[in-house]
């Protein structure tokens, strides 16, 4: 809003002309989210402890969770306003790819909404079953893979890290295989939010990361230069990936440990959506498994579990996901989620190296 506003009157006052640059917008997208964040989030909690919209624990899980009974929970909608609010302000709303994350980060928003509300009600921590929440993270996702298909000057090729010049062509495939990621991502991101400030510290991280692939994939000379996909446009999503660093970064001011409230999942499915269809975008597809390493090794350890336990009647881990694992051999909470925090920094420093490793 405020680059169709301001920046074409950069004619009669030159200094709006920096409303050009991706960069300065991006900053302030980021500062904007913080702001909101911080303004906001002391409202939000208050609202929601008043509404009584807690947190139910399992009663399966560590002990050491009970005494978080009744924190705050759905915290999300403070991530999720940080987030579209800025991107509204700061981006070109004529970009066809902001649109579409959007629609995914809001959509999934929704989706974890009715589970997290449907959770408060029935006072458990049962809410949308498994089919009904993957059918509409899929009908989202499928929507999203659609219009980038249809849309033409949009590259449909998959782009494979490490080989030079190596890019299947998809072609129809091409929409079941952005849904794969697209929901992929947002149910390890989901899987991950166990402990105070888990998931929000790498999707920190990863936000960071994708505004700097989401630059390099939208300017034709750096691409060219870095023998990446370049995909013209796509450095619009840098400025919403600061917006997602700026939320990030607050919420995790009230998130961290001990927290004072719970994103819930209207912000873990709504956070995960969105990388994943930021890497989808920016052709960093296979990447994201480096970036968000911490979220698929949640996901994975889920998934041994459950077939070891289906198909050997035991299980791997004492608990899963892995999270859990290590808080019951004995590791305090704050330091498994700061040594998670570091291997997210280690996992996005490897995949930026992908950038020249060719």
């Amino acid at each position: 809003m405020l680059y169709h506003l301001l920046y074409p009157l950069h004619e009669q006052f030159s200094v709006l002309y920096i409303f050009r640059y991706i960069t300065f917008r991006a900053i302030y997208a980021t500062i904007t989210a913080l702001m909101i964040s911080f303004i906001l989030g002391p409202w939000l909690i208050d609202k929601l402890s008043s509404l009584q919209i807690g947190q139910s624990i399992r009663k399966d899980g560590p002990q050491s969770h009970f005494k978080k009974e009744g924190t705050p929970t759905m915290g999300g909608t403070l991530i999720l306003l940080a987030i579209v609010l800025p991107t509204l302000l700061w981006t070109d709303l004529t970009n066809i790819y902001v649109w579409v994350t959007l629609l995914v980060t809001v959509g999934f928003g929704a989706v974890g909404f009715v589970d997290d509300y449907r959770k408060v009600k029935k006072r458990n921590s049962d809410g949308l079953s498994a089919r009904q929440k993957m059918l509409w993270l899929m009908l989202i996702a499928g929507t999203a893979g659609f219009l980038l298909y249809f849309y033409q000057p949009y590259p449909t090729t998959l782009a494979l890290p490490f080989f030079k010049g190596l890019s299947p062509e998809l072609g129809l495939l091409y929409i079941p295989f952005a849904m794969l990621v697209i929901v992929g991502a947002s149910n390890a991101v989901n899987l991950t939010d166990g402990l105070d400030g888990l998931a929000i510290g790498p999707t920190i991280i990863a936000s960071g990361t994708y505004l700097l692939f989401a630059y390099l994939a939208g300017n034709a000379r750096l691409s060219n230069y870095l023998q990446i996909s370049s995909v013209q446009g796509a450095g619009e999503l840098a400025v919403l990936c600061g917006a997602m660093v700026g939320a990030g970064l607050g919420f995790l001011w009230f998130n961290t440990y001990p927290a004072q409230v719970f994103m819930g999942d209207v912000g873990s499915l709504s956070l995960g959506g969105a990388l994943g269809t930021i890497a989808v975008i920016t052709k960093q597809e296979i990447v994201l498994v480096i970036v968000g390493g911490i979220f698929v090794v949640e996901a994975l350890s889920v998934i041994m579990q459950v077939a070891s336990f289906k198909l050997l009647g035991r299980r791997i881990f004492r608990m899963a996901p892995i999270h859990h694992h290590f808080e019951l051999k004995g590791w305090a909470e704050p330091k498994i989620i700061v040594r998670f925090w570091i291997i997210s920094i280690i996992l996005a420093l490897v995949a930026l190296s992908t950038l020249k490793l060719r």
